[in-house]
């Protein structure tokens, strides 16, 4: 219905930069935290990325780059979900 396939992967490895390390891991943990309408996902749950970060305890600075980089992996994510064949 919506979503990645299994086709929508590949068997290629891709590297995960030190620096992008706790941005991605983030975004693992919120791969279940998706907002869905009747059209598809819509986004992250925020309330969760903020408890998440919340209980990380990073300087603020760092919390706030965390923010930034989690929403452009969900833009780019929502951009690939929403695609239409």
């Amino acid at each position: 219905m919506f979503g990645f396939r299994p086709e929508d992967y590949s068997d290629q490895e891709v590297e995960v930069w030190p620096e992008n390390w706790p941005a991605f891991s983030l975004f693992q943990y919120l791969q279940t935290q998706w907002r869905v309408s009747m059209g598809g996902p819509t986004g992250l749950d925020y309330n969760v990325m903020h408890h998440k970060l919340d209980r990380m305890n990073p300087p603020p600075d760092e919390y706030d780059q965390l923010e930034d980089d989690i929403r452009v992996m969900e833009i780019v994510a929502l951009g690939e979900m929403n695609k239409k064949d």
